[in-house]
């Protein structure tokens, strides 16, 4: 009897441990939370939802410029980090006011640089601020903050995205997705990647997750991988890093640890999923030594040139995981930190970088890679935001570029005409030539930037197919550009024919132009290359490019080579281009098109075209190319369609004016009697209203059918009937051609005016 009450006892305590094992939580799920936190059913219960963004929002990544770091006192990291952080960037410390005279002893007595930090005060309930803290975004050209629901019950910590919000007075969209800065790394253009804990937190529901991180932060496509760790944590920075927008660290284990085969599965992921780039992203390993050895490598900081890297206690894991950032990171300052971290946490998720609200953003998408088919130029396309909002530099916007591993020379980029977008060429290669490049730009802020970030040290590369000689004289490039006195620029030309070509001449257009050892007639030999180098003697002004002809006479015939002088003499205002007469004398003249630019190449002035008005009388109509009011951009043009739709004898000659918000233009028109003119006609058939300037009628007793053309042969209506009544309020204003048909088959072709 004892032994079957202790054998039920023992059931019992076994069905009541795995009872309260059933109403437990999931406690992998949780980060460093106590047991009431893990009972607190309260994230969420204050989050404020808004609309998403209604401009277009860019998540900044972490190598990006940033102006600053978010810490949190009482420190979750070294004071003497705080020393090197402040003499990096700015330091934003969150602290609580009682507190604050304690944390401003602690680093005086390192020796922060307290001129490069601030005070913010708030409330927190710990110093994860990676976690808790706000998600910075630009929104068009102006930054601001994206909140979430913090996943953890953390009253304090998660009013901090507010309290920055208001900090720096920009606004804040919050996004109902519960979520951490943990698990979250982004490429800053648009690339992103978390691992599945973003959708065990969110109802597995991946479609409103993707489409949330989509519009609040413009991330898509966005990678949701396995977590390799297999821990508690779930956040990806204890795993895995972008370094940049076409590089990824993730951690490696031996082959014995039972997590091997996953890090692989998302090592492999990554080597063939293609980066923003185009092409399959760089996968850097970072060996860890796997159970409690700590080796919190991917858990690091980049902050501007510089990695701040946590390490542990074991010397060659250490200094291979810094050699691998080395590695992939060339040019940038690797530093290793001591600190009390651990493999789940570490110095990543105790900062949070502040990005630059003023950089300038180097944004050359569609980067040039493999094999290229030959082409005797290679244009390299590239966007420049300036956040700061100041101008660029139009002499500063340059690719730079090295063929088969010479000096690295310089492409200046030209504006393409559409927002932001710039061009320059890679010229003067082979074939089978090994290319390398990047893109450079600075603004009037000071600002500069690279793409790659890493310039001459890990540029963009691509190669070029075999070519064959074209047969023709080639001369690359045909535009030198000239930006002070005494400047010299070069051209080749390339005898890619099969027979001796004499240069008879190189004539430039303007007078300042020298050329320098030189002398003409010179005979080229098939294949054979001459350098033609040019020399500007003139002092030019600043901010336009005008251009200047050099003409090249060849046994060929002749080419012409651009000289592209910097000056701003040529600022003209908003311009007609070509003849500012009009002359209708036929029907199929109308309509015409009028054609206007706006020439303020150096001020850079925008011009908004307000009305277009005829002057004194009414026999002209205009069609816009776009609504008014409309804008035109600098070297930009603005088309106006004109048509005549009066009735008037007599050849006449009228005036309208189009009207900006800088100096109007006026053109004049000339129209022949004979265009405007409408023929009675007979007493058979009758036309009315004429004009018209909606429904007309034709009436008539022997008319059949009614046919009607416009200018350039178009049916716009047919109808049969001795009473056709046809509504034309929908119909462009101009002339229209009414054929009238009557029973026998004669036809009456007549102009209709619609206004």
């Amino acid at each position: 009897m004892k032994k079957a009450f202790s054998i039920f006892t023992l059931l019992l305590l076994v069905a009541v441990t795995l009872h309260a094992q059933e109403k437990q939580p999931d406690w992998m799920r949780w980060h460093y939370l106590s047991e009431s936190e893990m009972y607190n059913p309260s994230r969420g219960m204050n989050f404020v939802e808004t609309d998403p963004p209604t401009g277009e929002p860019r998540f900044v990544a972490e190598f990006e410029p940033m102006q600053g770091v978010m810490i949190r006192y009482p420190l979750g990291i070294p004071t003497s980090l705080v020393a090197q952080l402040s003499n990096n960037c700015h330091v934003y410390c969150i602290v609580e006011s009682y507190l604050q005279n304690s944390a401003q002893y602690d680093f005086q007595n390192v020796g922060v640089n307290m001129g490069n930090l601030s005070f913010v005060n708030a409330p927190t309930d710990s110093y994860w601020v990676r976690d808790y803290g706000p998600w910075y975004i630009f929104e068009d050209r102006h930054p601001a903050i994206v909140d979430n629901i913090y996943n953890r019950p953390r009253e304090y910590d998660d009013e901090i995205p507010g309290v920055f919000a208001n900090f720096w007075n920009i606004p804040m969209y919050g996004m109902r997705l519960e979520h951490t800065g943990g698990n979250m790394m982004e490429d800053g253009r648009g690339h992103g990647v978390s691992d599945d804990l973003v959708l065990q937190e969110n109802n597995n529901n991946e479609t409103n997750v993707r489409n949330k991180m989509r519009d609040y932060l413009g991330i898509d496509p966005y990678h949701i991988t396995i977590d390799p760790q297999g821990d508690y944590i779930a956040h990806v920075d204890c795993w895995g890093k972008y370094l940049a927008p076409d590089k990824i660290l993730i951690a490696r284990m031996p082959q014995n640890n039972p997590r091997y085969q996953y890090y692989e599965q998302v090592a492999q992921y990554f080597e063939t999923t293609n980066c923003c780039w185009g092409y399959p992203y760089h996968v850097y390993r970072v060996d860890e030594p796997g159970g409690s050895s700590l080796a919190p490598y991917t858990n690091s900081l980049i902050l501007n040139k510089t990695v701040y890297v946590p390490i542990g206690n074991n010397t060659t894991y250490n200094n291979q995981a810094l050699a691998v950032y080395q590695e992939a990171m060339p040019g940038y300052t690797i530093v290793g930190v001591n600190g009390s971290w651990q493999n789940t946490d570490a110095l990543h998720c105790r900062t949070r970088g502040v990005m630059d609200f003023d950089m300038l953003f180097v944004d050359h998408r569609n980067v040039i890679f493999g094999e290229q088919e030959w082409q005797d130029s290679i244009p390299v396309v590239s966007k420049f935001i300036a956040y700061s909002g100041a101008n660029l530099k139009q002499d500063s916007l340059l690719v730079y570029y090295s063929i088969d591993g010479d000096t690295y020379q310089t492409a200046h980029m030209t504006a393409t005409g559409n927002p932001d977008e710039y061009v320059g060429y890679i010229k003067g290669y082979q074939g089978e030539s090994s290319i390398n490049y990047y893109v450079f730009g600075a603004d009037e802020s000071g600002h500069r930037y690279t793409q790659p970030v890493f310039a001459d040290l890990d540029p963009h590369h691509f190669t070029i197919g075999a070519h064959e000689p074209t047969g023709e004289l080639v001369i690359t490039p045909d535009t030198l550009w000239f930006t002070q006195m005494g400047q010299e620029r070069q051209f080749n030309i390339i005898n890619e024919t099969n027979e001796a070509v004499t240069i008879i001449d190189v004539v430039p257009e303007a007078p300042s132009f020298n050329l320098w050892d030189n002398t003409f007639p010179y005979t080229l030999q098939p294949g054979e290359t001459l350098v033609v180098t040019i020399n500007f003697q003139s002092a030019p002004g600043k901010d336009t490019y005008i251009p200047y002809e050099i003409l090249v006479q060849t046994t060929l015939g002749d080419r012409i080579v651009m000289g592209m002088v910097l000056n701003t003499s040529l600022d003209s205002g908003f311009v007609i281009v070509g003849a500012p007469i009009l002359e209708f004398n036929d029907p199929g003249d109308s309509p015409q098109q009028a054609c206007m630019q706006n020439r303020f190449f150096g001020s850079q002035i925008p011009v908004k075209v307000l009305s277009v008005t005829e002057n004194g009388t009414d026999y002209l109509s205009f069609e816009p190319h776009g609504t008014l009011p409309y804008t035109v951009e600098p070297a930009d043009y603005f088309y106006l369609d004109v048509y005549v739709n009066a009735m008037v004898k007599g050849y006449v000659v009228t005036t309208f004016t189009v009207q900006t918000d800088q100096n109007d233009c006026t053109y004049s028109v000339a129209i022949n009697e004979d265009l405007l003119s409408v023929t009675e006609l007979s007493a058979e058939a009758k036309l009315y209203p004429n004009p018209t300037t909606g429904q007309f009628t034709v009436e008539g007793a022997n008319v059949a059918k009614v046919e009607v053309y416009n200018l350039v042969g178009q049916k716009v209506h047919e109808a049969e009937g001795q009473v056709v009544n046809i509504n034309a309020a929908e119909w462009h204003k101009g002339i229209y051609l009414v054929n009238i048909i009557e029973q026998n088959g004669a036809v009456v072709t007549k102009k209709l005016v619609v206004k």
